[in-house]
């Protein structure tokens, strides 16, 4: 599997929400699939299917945050060089087109969140921006073909 960089905030969450579906979830299912096999013939019982699909959902859900968890590397930010934009940066830029500032923090694909302006460091505008410096033009081409142009006004971390 690959190495998925996170943020130590970003780990913890998703121990968080496994220990979660572990503790609270798990047993709660077991339960509905407990009550559902006491209610008789399970060939005709919808809510033991239900449950037991569940079951399986869960299950998954908990196999995969396992995997992502045991394949996560934080990233150091003291390692980080804040003089060319890269991940967990925020990075003023000016639309080139209207003129207008926007901000934007690069984080890993699992912590993106637009409302907090936290932006996912695979998008186009991401990739556009990666090792420019203040200064710096970034062209960029959206999937629609639309074309943007930032000028980087401030790199921080």
């Amino acid at each position: 599997m690959a190495t998925m960089y996170v943020t130590k905030e970003g780990l913890e969450r998703m121990k968080a929400e496994l220990e979660q579906l572990e503790t609270i979830e798990r047993p709660k299912i077991t339960q509905q699939i407990a009550e559902a096999r006491d209610k008789g013939d399970l060939s005709e019982n919808a809510e033991y299917d239900a449950a037991k699909e569940a079951q399986g959902m869960l299950e998954m859900k908990i196999s995969k945050l396992k995997d992502a968890i045991a394949s996560s590397k934080v990233i150091n930010e003291a390692q980080l060089d804040s003089s060319k934009v890269s991940i967990l940066m925020t990075v003023r830029l000016k639309n080139n087109a209207t003129g207008k500032e926007q901000k934007f923090t690069l984080v890993p694909d699992n912590e993106s969140d637009l409302k907090s302006g936290k932006i996912s460091v695979n998008t186009p505008i991401a990739k556009g921006l990666l090792g420019k410096a203040v200064g710096d033009t970034a062209d960029i081409v959206l999937p629609n073909g639309n074309k943007l142009s930032f000028e980087v006004l401030e790199i921080t971390l």
